[in-house]
């Protein structure tokens, strides 16, 4: 049986303001070609299949589209509910979507019910755990203690297990958490869980043919069958390079006999440029990437006015800005009160053009233009 493993598909994501639907769109449709080409038998989503727990008309649109095509390719499709999804909104078409051939696993309920498939060497088990919020598991499943990810986890691959053991065959287990040892693969745009700190220990999936693992949004080999995929699309410019792609898992008659990686497109790369604003202006080399998604740190010792609009006329997906100015003295970490606190007006404007301008006070000449300017208001004040 071969299994493509994908996950955290972020429908309707917006990516610095800008939707991503064009370009999720095209990279699905390159998955289809994938599953055809490699004649896949199963394609699994290990949640986040929807950005939002809300996600738009043209989100679900897109999803049913996305999934009809893999349908008429002639694969089966099981998916799980990620920490972005509504279960009950994912799973509301559950009972139409499973006589096509997609399942998908939305509630804990639905934990200890694999879907089983069979090949030559007989079923395969395919179990999903949907993202398990520990709170609401504890009065479900009336379990002390259960109070982590940990906890959740451990208790689900529980119920796995007993079934296994009766039910017998290989096991595919979909799983939405952080699992220990991809921490040096979380970027920007993953939301943590529990304040980053919930972590579950990857023993919990031992004795398992595959587990397909969600949330980690760049690929992530935790050992021979088990890992992260990442996600379809780079989500921050954090994730910059990383592959974008899905794992092909073969199970043979023991297990996974074989997991190789597969790549899909990056439609347009995210790249970080670094200089004054001048030198990127000018700079020809930075023409390779004019059609990037392009985040600048510019490096101008003041300020430069109406940098975004001067940068988007060159690179027309610039989409993020942050000023760190070389040569400067850093900004100091105070607080208005602090920075306010016993001062003239006179210096009070000083102060501020110290601020924004990185510690590069007011000239002379500025100094003098200040207290003439504030000493006429004064006077107008008295006339008046």
């Amino acid at each position: 049986m071969r299994i493509l493993h994908t996950s955290d598909w972020h429908i309707g994501r917006i990516f610095h303001g800008h939707p991503t639907y064009q370009a999720l769109r095209e990279v699905l449709l390159a998955l289809i070609e994938v599953v055809r080409a490699q004649e896949v038998d199963v394609v699994v989503i290990a949640g986040d299949v929807f950005d939002s727990s809300t996600p738009s008309a043209e989100a679900v649109e897109m999803l049913d589209e996305a999934l009809l095509d893999l349908t008429e390719a002639g694969v089966v499709v099981v998916t799980i509910s990620g920490n972005h999804d509504s279960p009950a909104r994912l799973g509301a078409k559950s009972v139409f979507a499973k006589a096509a051939g997609v399942h998908v696993i939305t509630r804990p309920e639905q934990i200890a019910a694999p879907v089983v498939l069979t090949d030559a060497y007989g079923p395969v088990n395919f179990y999903g755990i949907p993202f398990l919020e520990p709170s609401r598991m504890r009065s479900l499943w009336q379990v002390d203690p259960m109070r982590s990810q940990k906890d959740a986890l451990s208790y689900a691959m529980g119920l796995v297990r007993a079934d296994l053991a009766a039910r017998g065959g290989r096991s595919v287990v979909l799983a939405h958490t952080f699992v220990q040892g991809a921490e040096v693969e979380s970027a920007e745009s993953e939301r943590d869980i529990v304040g980053g700190m919930d972590v579950v220990p990857a023993t919990v999936f031992e004795g398992i043919s595959y587990a397909a693992l969600g949330h980690i949004h760049s690929p992530a080999k935790l050992g021979s069958n088990l890992g992260y995929c990442g996600s379809p699309l780079h989500g921050s410019f954090s994730e910059a390079g990383k592959p974008r792609g899905a794992w092909l898992v073969e199970l043979g008659a023991e297990g996974a006999a074989r997991v190789d990686w597969v790549e899909l497109p990056v439609p347009r790369p995210l790249t970080t440029l670094t200089g004054t604003l001048d030198q990127l202006l000018a700079d020809p080399t930075h023409a390779a990437v004019e059609g990037h998604w392009v985040r600048v740190l510019v490096t101008d010792s003041i300020r430069p006015l109406d940098a975004m609009k001067k940068l988007q006329a060159r690179f027309p997906y610039c989409v993020h800005i942050e000023f760190q100015p070389s040569g400067g003295t850093p900004e100091v970490d105070s607080g208005y009160a602090e920075l306010v606190r016993g001062r003239s007006d006179a210096e009070l404007v000083e102060v501020f053009l110290a601020k924004v301008r990185n510690g590069e006070g007011a000239s002379p000449d500025e100094v003098k233009l200040i207290r003439e300017a504030i000493a006429s208001c004064e006077v107008r004040q008295v006339l008046g």
